[in-house]
Parts: C-alpha cells; structure tokens; sequence
C-alpha cells in the first residue's frame, strides 16, 4: 500500500495553498491524500457548547475546517482519493506522530492569526526541523507553486547530508515532467593569504574543480537510474545559502537535505534550510539523512 501524503490544515490563507499544492503533488505520485488538523480544544477553559450542539465550539470547529478542507480538496481533483481527521492534540506532535508512516508531510508558511509578511510559522518550522520523513513547506509566488518554472532544484552538498536530497529530486522531477538542477556551492579561496595572484587563481580553479567532481558523484547514480531526466550541473561560487536562495527564484521546488542526529530533540536544521524556509521564492523540502 502507498504511504498517504500527509498535509496540516487550520483553515488559514496558507494551509489552503498547501491543500491545493498537496492535491496537485498527490496526483502527481497517485498517492491517496490525508488531510489533518490538529486542536487543543479539550484544554478551553469556559468553552461553551455550540449551539445546538453538547460538544466545545472549538471541536465543532475543528471539524468544520476538516470538512471544508476535505471538500476543496475533492473540487481540486476529483481521482485523488482524500481523507481527513481532526485530533485533540498539538499540531507539532500531530504531525511529528504521522511522519513514519507518510509519504511525506506538507505544510503552509504561515497559521491563523499570523501577520502576511511574517516569516515561516512556528508549526512549519518545528515540523520540517524533527520530522522523519520529507517535509514540504508551501511558499512562495503562485507560478513557483503552480510548477510553471519547470525546473527542481537540489541543493548538493557533502554525502552525508546530500544523497536523500537528491534521491527525492529526481523523483520530483520525473513525475513532473521537468528539468533538474543540481547545485554545490563552493568557495572562493581570495580571502586567504597567498604569495601570489597566480596561487589564488590556482586555487580557485581548484575548488570550482572539486565542486564539479562532487555534483558528478552525486548524480552518477540517480542519473543511471532515471535517464529521461535532464540534470544540470551548476557548481556556483559563494555561500550555499545566498546561492540556492537564488536559485529559488527560478523553481517548483527546491530540495534540501537536513541531518537528524540521533537523541537530538532540538531544532535540526543547518543554515541552508533554514534560511530557505524563511526566505525562498518556491516550496521547500527538507528531507531527513539519519547520521
């Protein structure tokens, strides 16, 4: 049985983006769509019954938006089998709870009461930092979440951070029909003292060399493995933060790998992913690497 995509809803502007973005990924893969919204209504003090109704307001509520969800979701595309549940409990926990056994979690940039404008929600953020399955946080301009740039970005950096990045990118980009654009930063060595221009050059060279040999390594397989994906290799000078926030601009999506250390329970993101899940101008996915 194929594992449900799994996407957070609360009702908000940006969770009904990430519902649509959700359906549109679903039929993508022919993944069956599992919508979840999560309520602490069973905390409320003095929260009266609605009327009509024995049950809190807040749980009449919860299942509302459920339904609505479920309903919108249904209008999107009728041949997305979708489902959905609204639990007592904390949306961070909620969906931290279903992560094993979903596809991957899906997420809007922001939740009710937010500021437009604001950056990424603490749900959004908490989930992609712990998760340990994929998780996808829906921004960005309507073309980029419409798939219209046609063009994955991944962001390739060491093996150990890297390779289930790329293993999900290519898949990305083979259900969608699209391009796939790899990405390794490197850097420029001109701030180090050397004897001599010419040195510098040298070195330069060098790194751009290696950055290059990297993004073979990475792909050698996945390219093998899915040859009708056109692949692209950007090695590109300058911070991997700055570059593939850039490189946002001009993608569906782009993809980043974040490691999960074992007994960790903090937040667990480098500054790549961090900052594309504030910043960038496309959805972001995080995906987990165990090291």
């Amino acid at each position: 049985m194929d594992l449900p995509l799994v996407a957070g809803v609360d009702g908000s502007d940006s969770s009904l983006t990430a519902v649509d973005w959700a359906v549109d990924e679903a039929a993508r893969h022919g993944l069956p769509l599992r919508l979840l919204h999560a309520s602490l209504w069973e905390i409320y003090e003095g929260v009266q019954p609605s009327f009509g109704s024995d049950r809190p307001a807040e749980e009449v509520m919860a299942e509302h938006i459920v339904a609505s969800c479920v309903e919108r979701a249904r209008r999107r595309n009728p041949e997305v089998k979708v489902s959905g549940k609204a639990v007592a409990e904390d949306a961070v926990s909620a969906l931290l709870r279903v992560g094993p056994d979903a596809f991957a979690l899906v997420t809007g940039s922001r939740g009710r009461g937010q500021i437009a404008g604001m950056l990424l929600g603490s749900v959004g953020l908490a989930v992609a930092a712990r998760a340990v399955c994929p998780v996808v946080v829906v921004r960005g301009a309507e073309p980029n979440r419409q798939g219209a740039l046609r063009n994955v970005v991944v962001g390739v950096g060491d093996e150990s951070d890297g390779a289930g990045a790329v293993r999900f990118a290519v898949r990305e980009a083979e259900v969608r029909g699209c391009a796939l654009t790899a990405v390794r930063a490197w850097r420029n060595p001109s701030q180090e003292p050397v004897d001599h221009m010419l040195i510098a050059d040298d070195a330069a060279r060098l790194r751009e060399e290696r950055a290059s040999v990297g993004l073979d390594a990475a792909l050698s397989q996945v390219v093998r493995e899915h040859p009708r994906v056109d692949v692209r290799r950007r090695p590109a000078e300058g911070p991997a933060h700055r570059i593939l926030l850039e490189a946002s601009a001009e993608a569906d999506l782009i993809v980043v790998g974040a490691q999960r250390r074992h007994g960790h329970f903090g937040l667990q993101l480098g500054r790549v992913a961090h900052t594309l899940l504030h910043h960038a101008e496309c959805p972001v996915a995080v995906i987990p690497q165990p090291v």
